[in-house]
């Protein structure tokens, strides 16, 4: 029996309800994004709570590939921020458990969400895209909810506008009837003049009936004659004035559902094997009709002579290129077409032009239809490659998600639902970007459809990375310690008194550490106690290794007397500079290199001024040192002399 560890069943108890919790938020908020884009296709026209229910239902299926990974990062987040907040994962990491042993049984779990997202991509989104586009084409269809309202044109009938005065809310009485019929070919409409009517509907919400009461009717009826003609000339008008007149208007208020075959035969409704097929038939389609237009292209002929000769071979043709026509004195063509008089002259050049313009129209028409052809492609390559995308996407997201919140340890929904949505909104926008690149042909395809993959990889792998070398990377003060290293620009220490300490502060040592400090840093000085020259600077420089053991002997002597329960003398320590190796400080290592560099004057003159200038900082700095090694050394003494005096003073009164 599989028995799995207490570890990965805590992990897994922790991770599943939040991602369940997440995927059900992202996916309503989506579908409310959804119900705002559609809400006027869908509101008015009487449907069925079934009917939305079954649109909603396909529309959640479509939307499962934008869900499912914003869930995952927000999942992912939630529970590595809950842990580091409650200090949970410290535990573990201080038990010897690293970062990925915590993360595989999810990273399994995620692994088998990947699995399924491409079967789900590849079966379920073919046949719900078909089914939700079908649905709601056929509700686009769907006619309107009647309800005519007062003191306004009603235009929601087909080829008909009604204007009604009053309604009577008890009776449904109408009251100052006006129709307009359009629904004829006629210039001007038929036009129907009631006081009052009624309105129902047929058995079968095909017909609508309007029996009006006291009115009349005026239609314009049309003869032979030309509609340009005048008032009286050739035009009739018919005036009909009725005390019960019944109109009959088609209206049909039945909800007809389309085929759903129709979108399955759209690249939307296909999976990998469909696609694949028609981008063969597509391809094939293509190449036959460029082969097809290079043959007319290469057999029509030049200036009216054939250039190609058909030669029969077994059951298909080929095209032969004939011999060229060799003439004994070249043709000017200009003092042929001058000889020609005027009239004639013109005639060649008009039909010269007319011929160019119904070619160019001839192969643009052509090229519509291989435009068209080479979309249609795109898209179902487009579709396939975004089978895959979804699998990889939810991988991404779960190492962005799990280091980022171990690196950050937040838990609840504040921090991580921002961080999440700033991660969605960078990965929607270059998945967009990508989109469109290659439907348009100006990426291939595979490059448009994986960018948001190959922009969120990297960091993916540098979270996890920094996430499992404990690394501080939203930490203030390592980035403004990098960049003033990298400006060249001070920095302080800070040391703070230990409420344990475990190794404690000989001040013997401690002035033994002082004291060779000191002497080390007077060598360097009377090293270079001058300014270097230009080439001696470019071509040498300052000595680098031992300037970093210089630095190295700083830093240690500093952590050593961190250990001190004396405050005065932790105040002290923090005055030692904290030595930079700076690239000004021993420009290259190779003598061709310096001397290049000085011959080439307008580069080395300025950074000759700037090293220059950080070398004398230096040489500032460690004459600041001397002076903190003085001060320390002063303090210790101090503490030593006391305490002697103390014990001596015990003594003698023992």
């Amino acid at each position: 029996m599989l028995k799995i560890k207490r570890l990965y069943m805590f992990m897994l108890k922790t991770y599943l309800p939040l991602f369940v919790m997440t995927f059900c938020i992202c996916l309503f908020i989506l579908m409310m994004q959804f119900l705002w884009k559609y809400v006027d296709e869908l509101v008015g026209k009487g449907l069925g709570v079934d009917l939305i229910a079954e649109l909603f239902f396909y529309a959640a299926l479509t939307l499962v590939p934008l869900a499912l990974p914003l869930s995952i990062l927000l999942a992912s987040l939630m529970t590595f921020g809950n842990l580091g907040e409650h200090f949970e994962l410290t535990a573990m990491k201080s038990s010897g458990i690293s970062l990925l042993k915590v993360m595989k049984p999810l990273t399994v779990f995620i692994a088998l969400v990947s699995v399924g997202a491409f079967f789900f991509q590849n079966y379920v989104q073919p046949q719900s895209q078909a089914k939700m586009w079908t649905l709601l084409f056929s509700m686009r269809q769907k006619s309107p909810t009647l309800d005519i309202p007062e003191g306004a044109i009603y235009s929601q009938i087909p080829g008909y506008n009604l204007y009604v005065k009053q309604k009577d809310p008890n009776t449904d009485k109408l009251y100052g009837i006006l129709i307009y019929d359009v629904s004829t070919s006629s210039t001007y409409p038929r036009i129907v003049v009631a006081d009052s009517g009624s309105l129902s509907m047929n058995k079968a919400k095909t017909h609508l009936i309007l029996n009006l009461d006291h009115g009349n009717w005026y239609e314009e009826m049309i003869t032979g004659a030309s509609m340009s003609d005048e008032l009286g000339s050739g035009q009739m008008y018919r005036r009909e004035s009725f005390k019960k007149k019944e109109v009959i208007i088609p209206y049909n208020d039945n909800f007809t559902r389309m085929e759903d075959e129709t979108m399955r035969q759209q690249y939307i409704g296909k999976d990998i094997g469909e696609l694949r097929t028609t981008i063969d038939s597509i391809n094939n389609r293509i190449d036959s009709m460029g082969d097809l237009y290079s043959r007319e292209m290469l057999a029509s002929s030049t200036v009216g002579v054939p250039t190609r000769n058909i030669d029969p071979k077994g059951s298909s043709t080929r095209m032969v290129l004939k011999k060229p026509v060799s003439l004994k004195t070249p043709v000017d063509f200009d003092s042929v077409l001058t000889s020609l008089p005027q009239v004639s002259r013109q005639m060649v050049l008009t039909e010269a032009i007319s011929h160019l313009k119904m070619k160019k129209q001839e192969y643009e028409f052509r090229s519509y239809s291989m435009e068209d052809d080479s979309l249609n492609k795109r898209r179902h390559e487009i579709e396939m490659q975004k089978k895959f995308t979804l699998s990889l996407a939810c991988l991404i997201f779960f190492f962005i998600g799990a280091p980022l919140g171990a690196i950050i340890r937040k838990g609840g929904l504040g921090t991580p639902i921002v961080i999440s949505v700033l991660m969605f909104i960078v990965y929607y926008i270059f998945d967009n970007m990508g989109y469109k690149l290659a439907r348009d042909d100006r990426w291939p395809v595979w490059q448009g459809i994986w960018l948001s993959s190959a922009v969120l990889l990297p960091l993916g792998i540098f979270l996890t990375k920094k996430a499992i070398d404990d690394s501080a990377v939203f930490n203030p003060d390592a980035y403004r310690n990098f960049f003033r290293r990298l400006l060249g620009l001070h920095q302080t220490r800070h040391l703070a008194l230990k409420e344990v300490v475990i190794e404690e502060v000989d001040q013997h040592v401690a002035l033994a550490k002082i004291e060779h400090l000191k002497q080390h840093c007077e060598a360097f000085l009377s090293r270079y106690d001058a300014r270097q020259s230009y080439l001696t600077y470019l071509q040498l420089g300052y000595d680098k290794d031992m300037l970093r053991d210089l630095s190295q002997e700083i830093d240690d002597t500093v952590d050593y007397l961190s250990n001190s329960r004396n405050q005065l003398l932790l105040n002290k320590a923090m005055d030692f500079p904290i030595v930079r190796q700076l690239l000004t400080y021993h420009v290259t290592n190779y003598k061709q290199v310096g001397t290049a560099l000085a011959i080439l004057f307008p580069v080395g003159l300025p950074l000759y001024l700037v090293g220059t200038r950080h070398q004398s900082n230096l040489k500032k700095e460690l004459k600041s040192a001397l002076h903190v090694c003085d001060e320390i050394t002063n303090i210790i003494t101090q503490d030593i002399n006391e305490t002697q005096e103390t014990r001596l003073q015990e003594n003698t009164t023992s």
